[in-house]
């Protein structure tokens, strides 16, 4: 069922993109030098793009939804494995880019700064 939803996305998505160039600029310098979409019933064909784009996207949006809820359990973990391994690395890779350049050596271990609380604060007289 995923991979239908997919396939149904991605069809949407290349019919979205033939309508959207389908569509006469409706301002700008082109507007100013094309010719008037009155003529002949060009107004009603724009109007049909229009809804069609607006469908179309709405029909991406829901059908992506609809994919993420059937997606199957065992590649939802996999890809949050793959997330967070994405993350690590990423994380990794700042710090040795921010230790070169800087010349300083790696921490042992980060401790947090002491904060202090409401009560060893001194009040101003």
């Amino acid at each position: 069922m995923y991979v239908f939803f997919i396939v149904l996305i991605v069809i949407a998505s290349f019919l979205i993109i033939l309508t959207v160039l389908a569509q006469n600029p409706k301002s700008g310098m082109a507007a100013n030098f094309g010719a008037s979409n009155q003529v002949m019933g060009v107004r009603q064909t724009a109007d049909f793009l229009e809804k069609l784009t607006w469908g179309l996207a709405v029909a991406i949006v829901v059908l992506s939804l609809a994919a993420t809820m059937a997606m199957p359990r065992a590649d939802i973990a996999r890809s949050n494995d793959a997330l967070q391994e994405a993350i690590e690395n990423q994380t990794e890779g700042i710090q040795n880019f921010q230790l070169q350049n800087t010349g300083a050596t790696a921490p042992a271990a980060e401790t947090p700064a002491a904060v202090p609380t409401p009560a060893e604060e001194t009040p101003a007289q």
